[in-house]
């Protein structure tokens, strides 16, 4: 193999999440480990920061460095990376539109002609749905701010504004970030409340320093995703609890989990818990059931789908 293919099978196998011993690197290039371990050093010249422990079950692998070198990347990964990108220039993430496109356009840039193809034919024949203007975006420094209060266990400190724009002064223990739909939000531990509370990101500015360190405590439900859902759906301005007549895996099949729960009744029947803001919602939610029905609360939405069925009559009328 040439010296700089077998340099760069080499980095392909390092970037791998494992620890690499010298017996299996030589192996998989067909080398001597004598010879690894002059392709290694090659690379930490080439400012790679390849590690290497001693021992029995010691090996290499590659940490994370001073400065960002090329990444290999095979084909499916190349076009796994190029869709994000593309579905991050248009997302909830507010400022990093024009840093996607720029990095796609590198990418782009280096990608062979087969994969560039593909890549081409993505970008060309897929529509992003705009997003809507009024709809809130997130700041990648704060997302990436409680992402490391998560992950180091620091306590935050923070303003937040509820849906009626009151603000108020919070101290919480962070535990995870929830993208939910279009929204993100906050799971953590209220010091003041010493209750478990869901934040949603846009509406919080993060205080800094960060607070002392904290011993992370069990979680509410191992359902991280699901007790978020509840949390938002209950804050809901409107809530309705609808009896569908149908099976409870079909309905939750059928809809989005930030619609609601559905709680099985029997074997034909079940309860969907839904929230929104306005009762037009609602009854879009339930237009989207494809199943028989029967609402009783909040009496604003019944009226509202008594209205819509006169409408919806009269629109068939000969």
């Amino acid at each position: 193999m040439d010296p700089s293919a077998r340099l760069l099978r080499l980095l392909s196998l390092l970037q791998t999440p494992r620890d690499w011993t010298g017996t299996e690197l030589a192996e998989r290039l067909e080398v001597t480990t004598r010879t690894v371990r002059n392709d290694i050093d090659r690379l930490r010249a080439l400012g790679y920061p390849v590690h290497a422990t001693r021992g029995a079950i010691g090996g290499y692998r590659l940490e994370a460095g001073a400065i960002l070198p090329p990444l290999l990347l095979d084909d499916e990964e190349a076009i796994a990376v190029a869709v994000g990108l593309q579905t991050a220039a248009g997302g909830a993430i507010g400022g990093i539109e024009e840093t996607s496109l720029r990095a796609l356009s590198k990418l782009e840039q280096v990608l062979p002609q087969r994969l560039r193809r593909r890549v081409n034919a993505l970008q060309a024949f897929t529509v992003l749905v705009p997003r809507d203007e009024r709809e809130p975006t997130v700041d990648p420094g704060v997302l990436t701010l409680l992402a490391g209060a998560c992950r180091d266990h620091e306590r935050l400190r923070f303003s937040y504004k509820d849906r009626e724009g009151a603000a108020t002064r919070r101290e919480a223990e962070p535990y995870h970030l929830v993208n939910w739909g279009r929204r993100w939000y906050l799971l953590a531990w209220d010091i003041d409340r010493q209750d478990w509370r869901t934040f949603r990101v846009d509406r919080l500015v993060p205080r800094l320093p960060l607070g002392q360190g904290f011993v992370p405590r069990p979680l509410p439900d191992e359902d991280v995703a699901g007790y978020v859902a509840r949390g938002v759906a209950s804050a809901w301005r409107f809530r309705a609890r609808i009896i569908v007549h149908a099976p409870a895996q079909a309905i939750s099949e059928r809809i989005g989990r930030w619609v609601g729960t559905v709680e099985a009744l029997d074997d034909r029947t079940c309860v969907l818990e839904a929230g929104a803001n306005s009762v037009e919602t609602l009854a879009v939610y339930l237009g989207m059931l494809e199943a028989d029905f029967t609402v009783t609360e909040p009496p604003e939405l019944v009226e509202h789908l008594r209205r819509l069925a006169k409408r919806y009559g009269g629109s068939t009328a000969a």
